[in-house]
């Protein structure tokens, strides 16, 4: 398929965004993001000047409700072992599904890692981007263990369309 939808992958993915063809609005007017990429994508839609009238974000990476501790851990498991990092983080992106993700695969960088577990959604960007008449799309999975599902759904509930999606994990 042939997308015209300007998309962003997710950390240790490229390529992706087929896997989310059933959700996936593809025109020249749409943004759309998976996790690390749903970071990238909003940013893109805040800051550009060109027309945007929807935002998909795919499960985004919300870390703002883990502690410090828990984010230098990440980082110290990356910096020993980031390739056993890479893949153990691959298995918990996909559960409960089967998709096969592997074409997919891009090795993640400290500094991408770094990047999605410090940024900070804000509640004044994300209206700022409302305000523009921008259409913010949020899709995330009851089951993921990636993110708090629950909590992004309470964070973007009074700017967005949430779809909470049942029995389904962070890639949906």
């Amino acid at each position: 398929m042939s997308y015209k939808t300007t998309y962003y992958s997710g950390f240790c993915l490229q390529n992706e965004q087929g896997l989310f063809d059933e959700y996936l609005i593809n025109n020249d007017f749409t943004l759309a993001g998976f996790s690390y990429g749903a970071i990238n994508a909003f940013e893109e839609a805040l800051h550009s000047s060109k027309r945007i009238d929807v935002l998909q974000l795919f499960s985004p990476a919300f870390f703002q409700d883990k502690d410090e501790k828990f984010k230098r851990m990440q980082l110290m498991f990356f910096k020993k072992d980031a390739q056993g990092y890479c893949q153990n983080f691959l298995k918990n992106v996909v559960y409960p599904s089967s998709k096969n993700i592997e074409p997919f695969f891009r090795q993640g960088t400290y500094e991408e890692l770094d990047e999605l577990l410090h940024y900070v959604w804000d509640t004044k960007k994300v209206q700022t981007l409302c305000n523009k008449g921008t259409k913010i799309e949020v899709y995330v999975g009851s089951e993921d263990k990636i993110v708090d599902a629950n909590n992004i759904k309470e964070f973007f509930t009074p700017f967005a369309t949430v779809y909470y999606i049942k029995e389904c994990g962070h890639i949906l």
